[in-house]
């Protein structure tokens, strides 16, 4: 069995190919009454230790997008609720996945390797940067250094676990590892250093730019799968290896739709505001409402269990 087709058989709590230890912390609301199989003898197939056990359901309900109890078991009130959660983004909670020993170093050691390729490469190019490509570019420059074996298969598992796992809910719209974007397909946005693609994309943002009098601009456009798995291991490594709270800021990588038209928008001059709820109490913001521009991904009840992002434009479903 090749290496990515053993790592796609793995769930979240799959036995490590890396060390033979099990480091991936199961949730404390699944732990419960769950008995771990023995990890596997050395060239067998690894156990898939979350078999049978239901991820948290944010079921919508009628009015509010979503289930106030969503992930809490049997309506335990005392345990904070799914819209608590992201509303609350920014910190832990004791349900969370957390990332322990070897998988911890593992994600600080890759976090800084595509951080170098970032610097080398260019940070607007870098959003396009496919997954071959980042080796490529690791092994030709000596002051990225090639990506380890055992960084390698880190990477792959993050790639291939279901988010779900952890507390991320939206669909993954790349499924392959490989995943490349055509440079011909898009158009690099002069004076922001990012790129949108062609079409749909990037007639609605110079209609939107054209509305505002040129008040607002792109901050972030296309982010291929390296670009996405950048920003989600920073995180990771922020929230020391708490995937559920990097997942609640960033989608994981595969998931992000700005790898397929979305894109985020700021107001010129506002700064950090751009990033936070602040810029929902802008003026531009207002004026996209008015305008019909408000078609937001990332609602204040939106049921993929991240924060609310007012700046952040869907462009597909």
């Amino acid at each position: 069995m090749n290496r990515r087709t053993l790592i796609k058989a793995m769930s979240y709590g799959a036995a490590s190919v890396l060390g033979g230890h099990l480091s991936w912390r199961l949730a404390e609301s699944w732990r419960a009454g769950y008995e771990l199989p023995p990890l596997p003898e050395p060239g067998t197939e690894p156990p898939t230790l979350l078999a049978g056990a239901p991820p948290a359901d944010p079921t919508a309900d009628e009015g509010s997008g979503v289930s106030e109890l969503a992930g809490a078991p049997h309506g335990d009130r005392n345990r904070p609720s799914y819209l608590e959660k992201i509303r609350d983004f920014d910190r832990s909670y004791s349900d969370d996945y957390l990332l322990e020993g070897v998988q911890l170093e593992l994600l600080a050691s890759a976090a800084r390797r595509l951080t170098r390729v970032q610097r080398v490469f260019g940070h607007g190019n870098f959003n396009l940067l496919s997954f071959d490509g980042m080796l490529q570019v690791s092994r030709r420059y000596s002051s990225i250094g090639t990506f380890t074996r055992r960084e390698l298969d880190f990477l792959e598992e993050v790639f291939f676990i279901d988010a779900t796992e952890y507390g991320f809910y939206g669909d993954k719209v790349l499924t392959e590892l490989t995943a490349e974007i055509a440079e011909r397909e898009t158009v690099k946005v002069e004076g922001t250093g990012h790129y949108l693609f062609r079409g749909g994309p990037q007639a609605k943002y110079e209609k939107m730019c054209k509305d505002l009098n040129g008040d607002i601009f792109l901050t972030s456009g296309i982010r291929g799968l390296v670009k996405q798995m950048q920003l989600f291991l920073d995180k990771a490594v922020t929230t020391d290896g708490n995937l559920s709270q990097a997942s609640r800021s960033l989608a994981p990588p595969g998931y992000s739709y700005h790898a397929i038209g979305d894109f985020d928008i700021g107001k010129v001059g506002a700064g950090l505001d751009n990033f936070n709820d602040a810029f929902a109490e802008t003026e531009e913001y207002k004026r996209l409402v008015d305008l019909g521009y408000a078609e937001f991904r990332y609602t204040p009840t939106n049921p993929f269990g991240v924060r609310h992002e007012p700046w952040h434009i869907k462009m597909k479903v």
